[in-house]
């Protein structure tokens, strides 16, 4: 039986779900933005925001979906797929009392307490803020300070790396959150694994590195993400064996914890010299992770999504063995004073092992031009990290005026600064 899929997002990370799932079924698409990509591989695209439920069931319906998969977070925390779930159409993606885990990280903290999830930092909660200052006070080292609902990765200020206990005590006065939390601030290196979950069952990908920081060198605001890279094994230079198994390990007790969770189960992670310590989990692709792990996937995407909801065994998963280095342009100034309106004309050679992904861009009589946010991306993928990281770069060379791009991400130098660190903090 032919499958109909509908897929909810118009960012680079539904451009890469569309292109995993386009070959192998009928995909439509909604989003509250047009993206072009997308809108290329799909045979239908409605403007519709990602947290109108009703408007996004009554779309699927139209078109017959007999599957879903919501992409990004604001969806999930609308109950989007609580919707589409009640209508009889399967979704990939957790129902909104599962998507927590994401969209409220005092219960995810809470959750892995309670759950004895390994991973788990020292951690307090708080609704006022008065307090919340006082606890800065009273800590003995330094603490992240996070806002309990979403932020689009942009609302985490770090004390001892991004700002001084006095500039975080005044963050948290100026600020209108209803909860935040505090928590002891991990030293090491990040990365991330995604799972495919449903069934009680999960399989995973391999370890992603993102870099958040708007500059290079690791400098400047966090931003939704400035790009990422793979190996071409499921670990990362800076890690070893153990330390993937043990993420996965962690990953495991959540899937364990949380039967009836369905879609993708995000695992931020710092390797620390204790073993990798959990920073978040997110209830979707990451973005840019997704453009790194679905191009190499090799078992067709779809194959997950009707296995799931069939109730089946979930297929084992086959990646290419080949590393990945994505990289962002964004609009000049971005995060803090983007400027749009810059002409987005980059062209990329499949051929030559560039894939090319549009985020949020604003489509012209005369062309697709730059937005204030994230723009497109550019992933190369090869036979090694430095090899793919030239295939981006190339590809990137003629991106114009009005960009800005992280060119560091993936580079020998950076990715050798990685493994230093953490020789350092292993005493190595």
């Amino acid at each position: 039986m032919s499958e109909t899929v509908l897929l909810v997002g118009g960012g680079g990370r539904e451009h890469a779900i569309a292109r995993a799932l386009a070959p192998d079924c009928d995909l439509y698409a909604c989003a509250s933005n047009r993206n072009p990509g997308i809108a290329d591989l799909a045979d239908g695209f409605e403007t519709v925001s990602e947290t109108a439920a009703d408007d996004i069931v009554a779309y699927a319906e139209s078109v017959d979906a007999t599957l879903a998969i919501v992409g990004p977070e604001s969806g999930l925390a609308a109950g989007v797929s609580d919707a589409l779930d009640a209508a009889g159409i399967y979704t990939f993606g957790p129902q909104e009392a599962e998507a927590r885990i994401e969209t409220d990280k005092a219960f995810q903290r809470r959750f892995m307490r309670d759950e004895e999830i390994p991973g788990n930092p020292d951690f307090a909660t708080f609704d006022d803020m008065e307090a919340a200052c006082d606890y800065i006070d009273e800590y003995d080292g330094d603490l992240a300070v996070k806002p309990a609902g979403l932020t689009g990765g942009k609302g985490v200020k770090v004390i001892g790396d991004q700002v001084t206990p006095e500039e975080a005590k005044e963050y948290l006065r100026d600020s209108d959150y209803d909860r935040v939390v505090l928590e002891e601030r991990l030293v090491g290196e990040e990365f991330t694994i995604q799972a495919f979950v449903a069934n009680g069952e999960f399989r995973v990908s391999p370890a992603v590195q993102d870099h958040k920081r708007a500059y290079e060198g690791d400098e400047g605001p966090n931003t939704g993400g400035m790009g990422s890279y793979t190996d071409v094994t499921p670990s990362l230079p800076f890690m070893d064996g153990e330390d993937y198994d043990a993420a996965v390990e962690v990953i495991e007790a959540v899937v364990d914890a949380m039967p009836d969770y369905k879609g993708i189960l995000y695992g931020q992670f710092m390797l620390t010299t204790e073993g990798p310590k959990v920073i978040e989990f997110n209830a979707r692709f990451g973005d840019p992770e997704a453009m790194n792990t679905l191009p190499v996937l090799e078992t067709p995407f779809l194959d997950v999504l009707v296995a799931a909801r069939e109730g089946e065994s979930l297929p084992e998963l086959e990646f290419a063995e080949k590393a990945t280095v994505c990289k962002y342009a964004v609009p000049e100034g971005y995060p803090t004073d983007p400027k749009a309106g810059a002409k987005i004309e980059v062209e990329v050679d499949d051929d030559a092992g560039a894939l090319l992904f549009y985020a949020s861009v604003d489509a012209r009589d005369d062309g697709l031009y730059t937005t204030t946010s994230r723009s497109f991306a550019v992933v190369g993928h090869a036979d090694s990290i430095s090899q793919a990281e030239q295939i981006a770069e190339d590809a990137l060379a003629d991106a114009g005026e009005g960009f800005h791009i992280r060119h560091d991400i993936g580079t020998e130098s950076l990715v050798q600064q990685r493994l230093d660190h953490m020789a350092e903090l292993r005493g190595e």
